[in-house]
């Protein structure tokens, strides 16, 4: 009886998370390695669209998704003084979308994962093909061989490094505050229930969306900035900058604004898709692969179709069928991911200027809204069913 493939996943993340329960489910084996000593995420929320929870529901997560999140039942958008632009409620669908607190969801993911097969403290230094296999080093000393690394590393991917890859970031000339307040605290909020609130204007825009079962609140706010911003989520804000970026806007941005305590800065940047995302036998995924700006709220999403598509490539593989295997869920899902990216940076720009023509506005809304249903319509499993069996009948795999 041959082997089965062995899998490292370098990264504990949402993506390498879930990558790793998806390869599970079809019965390959999988260990994953987190540079950090312990799992944790800072105060934000998360959404979960219905092209990822379709995905979620098949590793028989919805219950415990539905006890941390808040569904999402609509979403408000209106002009930074607060004139009405649209008002939508989430189409009939089997498929609930939520937000959620990173570190439930997290906490979630990384309770799922068998005991043991999830290694903390591991960063990766090195990654080197030999004889079939791939030897992973890292800083704590340790080794491993495996017949595939997947990337899920995030940004600042070290396999990304390792297989000839460099990115460059470019600043949209925003950063984003960010926070979470308690919803009681929001008189606005009061009767919000599982809706999405959006605030834009020139320069600047506004979201509110209640995570925590709808305890909390979480406030990104997006503002102009000429200056160079972390790429971190954990770099100290200043609220009275972010108090004065935002003088005359509606009533609940200010009164939300004045409930925080305390706020976090994150620098907005860009990257240009990336000419590859595999090499041999290593595979990038999420932002390792395909970093976008967060204006769709499908950066979580898109890296749990990467880790459903790479389960459906690697299912029955042998070591020899690797490398074509991954460059097979490569090329199934770079258009894609590619065009998630573009749609999200235009989003942005829109999300950020005022229009003297109402008429032009509501055209985009009415192409964004269209786009983004195909978005949540999208089944990555099933389509990677259906470019594995046309891989096979053409012979490329």
């Amino acid at each position: 009886m041959s082997r089965g493939l062995q899998i490292a996943i370098v990264g504990g993340g949402i993506g390498g998370l879930t990558t790793s329960l998806a390869l599970r489910a079809r019965g390959l084996s999988v260990t994953v390695f987190e540079q950090a000593d312990e799992l944790r995420e800072i105060g934000a929320g998360v959404t979960i669209y219905p092209n990822a929870m379709l995905l979620l529901n098949r590793l028989g997560l919805a219950d415990e998704i539905e006890k941390i999140g808040c569904p999402i039942t609509g979403q408000v958008m209106r002009t930074s003084t607060g004139e009405l632009i649209n008002a939508s409620t989430t189409p009939s669908t089997s498929i609930q979308s939520y937000n959620v607190h990173r570190a439930d969801f997290l906490k979630l993911l990384a309770n799922a994962q068998p005991k043991a097969t999830l290694h903390l403290g591991h960063r990766l230094s090195g990654a080197r093909e030999t004889d079939g296999r791939v030897c992973l080093s890292f800083s704590n000393g340790a080794t491993v061989n495996s017949d595939v690394v997947i990337g899920a590393d995030g940004i600042h991917s070290a396999l990304q490094r390792e297989i000839g890859l460099k990115t460059y970031s470019s600043s949209e000339g925003i950063m984003a505050y960010r926070g979470l307040i308690p919803t009681d605290k929001l008189s606005w909020a009061k009767d919000i229930g599982g809706r999405m609130s959006r605030w834009i204007g020139k320069g600047r825009s506004f979201l509110c969306y209640p995570v925590s079962s709808g305890r909390l609140m979480n406030m990104v706010a997006f503002v102009p900035t000429n200056l160079d911003s972390e790429e971190s989520w954990t770099a100290p804000g200043d609220l009275e900058s972010l108090s004065s970026e935002y003088a005359g806007w509606d009533d609940p941005v200010l009164e939300t604004i004045g409930a925080l305590d305390s706020t976090f800065r994150w620098g907005i940047y860009d990257r240009a898709p990336l000419p590859y995302w595999c090499a041999g036998r290593a595979a990038l995924l999420g932002d390792a692969a395909h970093a976008m700006v967060p204006h769709l709220g499908q950066g979580a999403a898109q890296a749990i179709e990467d880790g459903f598509t790479l389960a459906v490539f690697l299912e029955g593989a042998k070591p020899k069928d690797v490398s074509k295997r991954l460059k097979a869920y490569e090329r199934t899902r770079l258009a894609r991911t590619s065009q998630i990216q573009a749609l999200a940076r235009e989003t942005g720009r829109f999300f950020r200027a005022e229009y003297d023509d109402v008429a032009e506005r509501d055209r985009f809304i009415a192409k964004w809204m269209a786009a983004n249903g195909q978005i949540r319509g999208h089944d990555a499993e099933n389509a990677a069913k259906e470019a594995l069996l046309l891989a096979k009948d053409s012979g490329s795999i």
